[in-house]
């Protein structure tokens, strides 16, 4: 349960919390369990803090610093969180679907298991964070930086991805079912048994990428850069390959779309 003492700190106004945490750096505040829905938090200090459990659906975090709090099965629904620092907060099975993370940092963040479905992450920070098994369906990660993500088992269907960085991520057995990752940047994604099915990866880089056993049923890949990348076992039947870069890429025991006719 949350400390009364810090509870009340942080409602009376940023003013006082800040000097508050300034004047007391040893005290680790506890406001876990609490019910801040609707607050503003705007540029609030809340390293390190421990809010699980809490409510802050629809709260203004807008640039507030939450880096290292530990915000695990806490409920941010339709939060805003633009421009915050989240990097190596813990998020688990966190409810976080259509919250806005437009810009936020959440570089090595622990997402496991939440709920990130219909959030704006546009232009966010997501390097080496862990994202296994996340919802991100219906998400909104255009021009988000995802390299080294761990997005294991995530469902990323109907998410839009355009543009985004997701060198050396880990998508294996993702589900990217319709996912709009046009000019998408994945060099050496693995992308080992993910269902991109009719996914749109017009003008993507996949050089080198692993695509072994995935299902590419309809996935547009016209103009893809699939130099090198691994396609071993993959389902292309009635993918879309017009002026497609295969060079040097395994194709053994992948059903290309002739193989449909």
């Amino acid at each position: 349960m949350a400390n009364r003492e810090h509870l009340a700190l942080l409602t009376a106004g940023a003013v006082q919390w800040i000097e508050w945490r300034n004047q007391n750096p040893q005290i680790e505040p506890d406001i876990s369990s609490a019910h801040l829905s609707g607050e503003n938090l705007r540029g609030a200090n809340l390293q390190g803090v421990n809010l699980t459990r809490t409510d802050l659906s629809y709260a203004v975090l807008v640039r507030a610093n939450l880096s290292g709090a530990d915000l695990s099965s806490a409920n941010l629904h339709r939060a805003k969180l633009i421009e915050a620092n989240l990097s190596t907060a813990n998020f688990s099975v966190a409810n976080l679907s259509g919250t806005n993370l437009k810009q936020a940092d959440l570089s090595h963040a622990n997402l496991i298991g939440c709920d990130l479905s219909w959030a704006n992450l546009k232009d966010a920070a997501i390097a080496n964070a862990n994202l296994i098994g996340a919802d991100l369906s219906n998400a909104d990660l255009r021009d988000a930086d995802l390299d080294g993500a761990k997005l294991i088992r995530a469902n990323l269907c109907f998410a839009n991805l355009m543009g985004s960085n997701l060198i050396a991520a880990d998508l294996s057995e993702a589900n990217l079912h319709e996912a709009e990752m046009i000019e998408g940047y994945l060099y050496k994604a693995n992308l080992y048994k993910a269902n991109l099915t009719k996914a749109h990866l017009s003008g993507a880089y996949l050089f080198r990428a692993n695509l072994s056993e995935a299902d590419l049923r309809g996935a547009n890949l016209s103009w893809t850069n699939l130099k090198g990348a691994n396609l071993a076992g993959a389902n292309l039947r009635g993918a879309k390959l017009r002026g497609a870069k295969l060079d040097g890429a395994n194709l053994q025991e992948a059903i290309m779309p002739e193989d449909d006719d």
